[in-house]
């Protein structure tokens, strides 16, 4: 038989559109709601501060995703993505009309809850779709135009909110959420994904929404607040339900998280790395652009305009190292994604003073970029197919869950870096110097977690990695590497 002739990108189908355009809804709602806070708090909120909106939102999101991504295992793809598509759309319409900003927060509650039904289905319906090196194509195509959607996300919202004012952020979902319901329910089978061994796990999904969002609510908080006595006993709630979790995990027959799927080595690296590259990136990013504004005097847009390098070669070196796990060790090309990023890091980090011209900067910010491109997609591609194909909706909740507790935990502690450099223009160069080579630390030891848990070796047969245990094996802590 003649070999299969090798893809560039994956074949077009409607699940990948519906995917695509999807998941680059609920990216762009995450950003674009910051744009019209301004015109919001003006309006609805008597001028005081209208935060909680975006905050409400992510909270939602960080309590439901591992929730959803189990009971996407269980009760079928088609359902929760068509739940989701339906919940976000719906909730769109009720903050559109928002008298006022309690109305505003509940109706962004009920959103995060749909975005999340959506985003940690798209994982697990690429993987029901394709197989082999399409299904790594494809995770990769998503992954890129998400980050597209990202980079579109605050000229938009811009656009928007200036021209038709800021209930025109939420209007715009209304369209395109009845498109893509109208899409899912064409081209979505009837029932891939479901399963039905075992009772749902409600305890420890509870507990574990508990836990997720009182956690991602300390994560928002500012870092310049006084920490107070309730916020105390906020961090001890969370630490309590989430260790109850763990408990319960450990003894119920049908879990919503298999902790035994950690023993497996390649899983653990997949996921270490997927924790690391978001400490390092939303942290890095951050207190880079306050250097752009802070210490370059750059406007917004031209601070903007210079982290595009990033976006852009990330989107282009995504689908690059989708391509080269084909036939290639997985372990070298993320590995060798983590060291250019960190390379990037450490270029900046010695590069930047007050005076440095932003050309200068160009290299190392499509280094960063185009590292994060080549080891993103890859990824998420070993996490899937070291796992029972009846956990991928699991395993798409625990990416997006350690996705959303990295960002938090860089920001938090990068900033503590970057604060201890005081203020002024020099000492905003200086910490961001020094947060940029934290980063670049961190970049290394994502390149030794990598390089030990999912290793050099190719899997027999050229596959990125070796054949997923079944349902029945899925927690067995084998030492498996691909």
């Amino acid at each position: 038989m003649p070999a299969q002739k090798s893809r560039r990108l994956p074949p077009l189908s409607g699940v990948l559109v519906l995917v695509m355009a999807s998941t680059g809804l609920v990216v762009v709602d995450l950003t674009i709601v910051a744009i019209g806070l301004p015109l919001i708090s003006a309006d609805i909120a008597d001028g005081a501060s209208a935060e909680s909106v975006v905050v409400t939102y992510m909270v939602a999101m960080g309590a439901l995703t591992q929730v959803v991504g189990s009971l996407s295992d269980r009760w079928g793809r088609r359902a929760l993505f068509l739940a989701g598509i339906a919940v976000f759309t719906l909730a769109s319409l009720a903050a559109t009309v928002a008298p006022d900003l309690l109305w505003l927060n509940a109706a962004r509650v009920v959103q995060g809850a749909g975005a999340a039904a959506i985003m940690v289905n798209g994982i697990p319906l690429l993987s029901d779709r394709y197989t082999g090196e399409e299904r790594n194509l494809a995770i990769g195509a998503w992954g890129s135009f998400a980050t597209a959607a990202g980079l579109l996300a605050p000229t938009l919202g811009g656009v928007l909110a200036e021209t038709f004012g800021w209930r025109a952020v939420f209007a715009v979902n209304l369209p395109l959420g009845v498109a893509a319901w109208v899409l899912a329910v064409r081209v979505l089978p009837r029932s891939p994904g479901a399963s039905a061994e075992g009772r749902t796990d409600w305890l420890g999904s509870l507990l574990l929404m508990l836990g997720l969002g009182a956690g991602t609510l300390l994560m928002l908080r500012t870092g310049d607040a006084p920490w107070s006595g309730r916020e105390t006993a906020v961090l001890l709630a969370a630490g309590l339900a989430l260790a109850a979790f763990l408990a319960v995990q450990l003894r119920v027959p049908a879990p919503t998280l298999e902790l035994r799927m950690f023993g497996r080595p390649a899983f653990l690296g997949a996921m270490l790395a997927v924790l690391l590259s978001r400490v390092l990136t939303i942290g890095g990013s951050v207190y880079l652009v306050l250097y752009f504004s802070d210490g370059l005097g750059l406007s917004p847009t031209e601070a903007g305009l210079l982290m595009t390098p990033i976006f852009l070669a990330q989107i282009v070196m995504g689908m690059v190292g989708s391509k080269l796990i084909g036939d290639r060790p997985p372990g070298l090309v993320i590995g060798a994604g983590y060291a250019l990023k960190g390379i990037g890091f450490a270029a900046l980090a010695l590069l930047i003073t007050p005076d440095t011209p932003w050309w200068a900067l160009l290299v190392p910010l499509l280094a960063w970029g185009a590292g994060g491109g080549i080891a993103g997609a890859p990824v998420m591609a070993v996490a899937v197919q070291v796992t029972a194909p009846e956990r991928v909706g699991m395993v798409a909740g625990t990416v997006a869950t350690l996705a959303s507790l990295g960002a938090g935990v860089g920001t938090a502690a990068l900033g503590a870096v970057f604060t201890l450099q005081g203020g002024g223009a020099q000492a905003v160069t200086d910490g961001a110097r020094a947060v940029l080579g934290v980063s670049a630390a961190l970049a290394v030891v994502a390149v030794l977690t990598t390089v030990t848990l999912i290793g050099l070796r190719r899997a027999p047969g050229g596959g990125p990695a070796p054949a997923p245990a079944s349902a029945e094996e899925g927690g067995d802590p084998s030492p498996a590497r691909t």
